[in-house]
């Protein structure tokens, strides 16, 4: 299993925008083959940081959803709503 977290700086004003992005790439990959999990979360810490954690069965899964039609629809207007790069860790389960 790979997951992965990534994290975003969203940019003042663009929060809604930026969530109603989320929510088509959610509900989106949440029907893929090979999607797990695919969440959006909101720091607690900073209400203009979100992330998403996604749980994938393989690294191919991953590799399919990067070249679905949705994401590669969406990431590009979801990239005018962030305020710096994202940071993005992939982990795979050991235990």
């Amino acid at each position: 299993m790979i997951r992965i977290v990534v994290r975003e700086r969203i940019k003042n004003g663009e929060k809604e925008k930026a969530i109603e992005l989320f929510r088509e790439m959610v509900e989106a990959t949440r029907k893929e083959e090979g999607n797990i999990s695919f969440n959006l979360l909101e720091s607690v810490e900073d209400p203009n940081t979100l992330a998403v954690s996604e749980a994938w069965e393989s690294q191919q899964s991953v590799e399919n959803h990067l070249e679905s039609q949705h994401s590669k629809r969406l990431r590009p207007l979801l990239d005018q709503c962030f305020a710096e790069p994202s940071r993005i860790e992939i982990y795979r389960e050991i235990l």
